[in-house]
């Protein structure tokens, strides 16, 4: 039998109308009363009635998010994660979830302003977060709800959550060091994005705390894809000297490396160090697998969501910025370096 309002009211002695007004963020109910209500709720199994709450509140009960993304990318696992994170904990407490995929460039602000002007959606998740990002800056103008899983170089507050990338470089830096290793490049993704250039960051920091050179014939970009990943790989590979270890941008470029390496006959592992970034399911599975910097994506889009959510009911934020630990998860695509 489904959680009702009353089951919830009788077990918190209050009336009702409490629990309902409370569930539905009016400002007449204290905070505490709304927090307990809510978190009542959700340890019954509570599932509010969605039709009701759009009648009565003049909502959509909807949340958007929109993929940044150049063609047919939802075979990323990355997104996929977040897709699960995100629909999960918004069905969670009763909104639907509208998904659309727009490359990034001038037509990108053109989807969100048709979302955002034309009330289509509640709030918005955004994701990939650039150094100077117009969403954030056209969301902050239309003073509409959002929280950004990641972070941005403008002088502007806004709820988000994201990963200490910096720090999860530095340590990947450390370990191959710890190794052995000396000769170390860098497989970066797209400049404009925020966790691109604070992971570069982390690298330049622990690339001089360790007294290394980095050498730019063992720097080259690619654009997060696997497929890149092991074309830009191979560049660096082919040429007469070559690194022993190299650090990706996320993961599905370390599997495009180790791609590429194999090709040419390299152990990954013994012959070339190989360290990704993000832990995606994939990671694990590899020849050999790979060592990487995770980063827990469902839980972290279960998080923003519920930021979103709790904005939406007008509950104040606990935190409204976020950062979270990295975690060097050690497998068998790093080894000790040649000689050392």
């Amino acid at each position: 039998m489904p959680i009702r309002l009353k089951d919830i009211a009788a077990e918190l002695n209050l009336s009702v109308t409490t629990v309902s007004r409370a569930l539905a963020g009016y400002d007449d109910v204290s905070a505490e009363t709304r927090r307990r209500v809510r978190e009542a709720a959700e340890a019954m199994g509570y599932v509010p009635d969605a039709t009701a709450r759009r009648l009565q509140r003049q909502r959509t009960n909807v949340i958007g998010f929109i993929v940044p993304t150049f063609g047919p990318r939802f075979s990323d696992p990355y997104f996929s994660e977040l897709l699960a994170g995100i629909g999960n904990q918004a069905a969670r407490w009763g909104y639907e979830l509208l998904i659309s995929t727009v490359a990034p460039g001038p037509e990108e602000i053109d989807v969100y302003r048709r979302k955002v002007l034309g009330r289509l959606v509640d709030g918005l998740v955004v994701v990939r977060t650039r150094q100077h990002d117009p969403r954030v800056s056209f969301l902050l103008q239309q003073q509409f709800p959002f929280v950004c899983f990641g972070r941005t170089n403008q002088d502007a507050d806004f709820p988000w959550v994201d990963i200490d990338g910096a720090e999860g470089v530095r340590r990947a830096v450390d370990y191959l060091v710890e190794l052995g290793h000396r000769r170390i490049g860098y497989l970066r993704g797209p400049q404009d994005l925020m966790f691109v250039a604070l992971r570069w960051q982390g690298f330049c920091d622990a690339m001089a705390a360790n007294q290394l050179p980095i050498e730019e014939k063992w720097i080259v970009h690619g654009d997060l894809s696997q497929r890149d990943g092991r074309l830009k790989a191979g560049q660096l590979l082919d040429r007469p000297e070559r690194p022993t270890a190299l650090i990706t941008g996320n993961d599905l470029m370390a599997l495009g490396a180790i791609a590429a390496a194999q090709e040419r006959d390299l152990v990954v592992g013994r012959d070339l160090s190989v360290i990704g970034f993000d832990d995606i399911p994939p990671a694990e599975q590899a020849h050999p697998p790979l060592t990487t910097i995770h980063q827990p994506i469902y839980q972290i889009a279960t998080q923003v969501t519920g930021m979103l959510v709790r904005i939406l009911e007008g509950e104040p934020l606990e935190e409204r910025q976020v950062l979270l630990a990295p975690q060097l998860v050690v497998r068998q695509s790093t080894g000790l370096a040649v000689g050392a």
